[in-house]
Parts: structure tokens; C-alpha cells; sequence
């Protein structure tokens, strides 16, 4: 069953903006002409580039792999496999060989962004809907519909928290929104004509933002405030 939550408006209360602390910056990388979905597999960072996937070790900078495969939108991993929005499907594919093990639609068909892994599901940004969706990864069923008030690009679960990016213009940020409201709790500010497309936590201190036409990969610092 499909569980709507309750969409934000503009009166809902927001946190403050704070300024976003880039602490490094990746690529761009030779034949990558844009940075679209990104993950992080616990070693190195996997971006998608439109043609391929490529992997960097984010300690040296250097790239590590690259597959031959499609992805112009989110990128997740769920501990074994990675899997990559291609215009309207998702594919599971084996990071070892490259190999898509299989596919599932895609719940915008299409028009989807971000994609994160967390629960057993894939969680699955809808740009102009300003939704979260969450799907079953066997099937593609949608499960649970989170509402926002802004564009959605890049989409990341840490320590129980659930954080996207934003792009509209020359503005971008990083935000973290209560699942059941939408509320703004946290909201990180990137440099004006900075834009955050792929977003993914390492698991502690660091967001990975893919930073679209650049080519470029960012690490952000994950706030440590006290959260509500």
C-alpha cells in the first residue's frame, strides 16, 4: 500500500541556512562530462557519468574502475550490488564484472533523480514532484511517498536521518527533512552556481554531491549539531 505524507508549504517552520563546508572536490575526470547519481560502497565513491560508472578512492583522488554502463540519475548500493536509474528503470548490476542482473521500472518513469538504499528499499527522488518515493527492490511497487517543498535531486538515509539535495537555478543546497512532515530540520547551503545532483553519506562525516555539469564530485561536511 502507498502511504502519502502531508506536503510542506511555505508557512511550515524550516531550520536556519547554514553555509555548507565543501572539504574537497574530485574530478573531473577524462571523458566524464557530467557527474549524475552517487554512491559510496564503503572503500570508494561510484559516480555515474551518462555512459559509464566510475569508481575513485576518495583518499587519493585516483580512479579506481570504470563500467560500461548507462546512468543518468541516481546511484545506490546496498551493500553487495549498485544499482543505476537509466531513463525509466533501475538496474541491479554486479560491481565485480559490470554485469546488470536485472531491472525494475523506474516509479517516475523517467523523470526520476536521486536514488538511496536504506531498510531494504530503495528510496527514489522525483524532481519536479518534489517527492521521495519508497519502492520495493524486487519489484519496483511503491511502498511509502515522502512530500518536500523543493526540487529533489540527490537522496541519502544516515544514522536514521534522510537527507536531500536541491537545484533550482543557480541555487543549491543540502537539507534534511523529518519523513513524516517534510519539515526542514537541517539545511546546508551550497556556493551560489554550485549544484548538488547525486548525493550519498559515507556512513559518518562526509556527504559525496555530484555536482552535474562540472564534472566534479564534492565532499560536504555532515553537520554535527545537536539534532531535533
Amino acid at each position: 500500500m502507498t502511504t502519502s505524507r502531508k506536503k510542506t508549504d511555505e508557512t511550515t517552520p524550516q531550520a536556519p541556512a547554514r553555509a555548507a563546508e565543501i572539504v574537497r572536490e574530485y574530478g573531473p575526470f577524462d571523458g566524464a562530462a557530467r557527474i549524475n547519481g552517487v554512491t559510496h560502497d564503503g572503500e570508494r565513491v561510484w559516480a555515474a557519468t551518462g555512459s559509464t560508472l566510475l569508481a575513485f578512492d576518495p583518499d587519493s583522488g585516483e580512479l579506481a574502475r570504470t563500467l560500461a554502463r548507462a546512468g543518468d540519475a541516481g546511484t545506490a548500493f546496498d551493500g553487495t550490488y549498485l544499482y543505476q536509474i537509466a531513463e525509466a528503470r533501475i538496474d541491479r548490476i554486479d560491481p565485480a564484472t559490470g554485469d546488470v542482473l536485472a531491472s525494475i521500472p523506474a516509479p517516475g518513469h523517467g523523470s526520476d533523480s536521486g536514488l538511496a538504499w536504506a531498510e531494504g528499499s530503495l528510496w527514489v527522488g522525483q524532481y519536479r514532484d518534489r517527492k521521495i518515493v519508497q519502492i520495493d527492490p524486487a519489484t519496483g511497487a511503491i511502498l511509502r511517498t515522502i512530500e518536500t517543498n523543493r526540487f529533489v535531486t540527490g537522496v541519502t538515509w544516515v544514522d536514521g536521518e534522510l537527507w536531500h539535495g536541491t537545484w533550482d537555478g543557480d541555487e543549491s543546497d543540502i537539507r534534511r527533512i523529518d519523513p513524516d512532515t517534510g519539515a526542514v530540520l537541517d539545511l546546508l547551503e551550497m556556493p551560489r552556481g554550485t549544484g548538488v545532483s547525486g548525493l550519498e553519506s559515507d556512513g559518518a562525516d562526509l556527504f559525496y554531491c555530484g555536482g552535474g555539469t562540472s564534472g566534479k564530485v564534492r565532499a560536504v561536511r555532515r553537520p554535527k549539531a545537536k539534532r531535533a
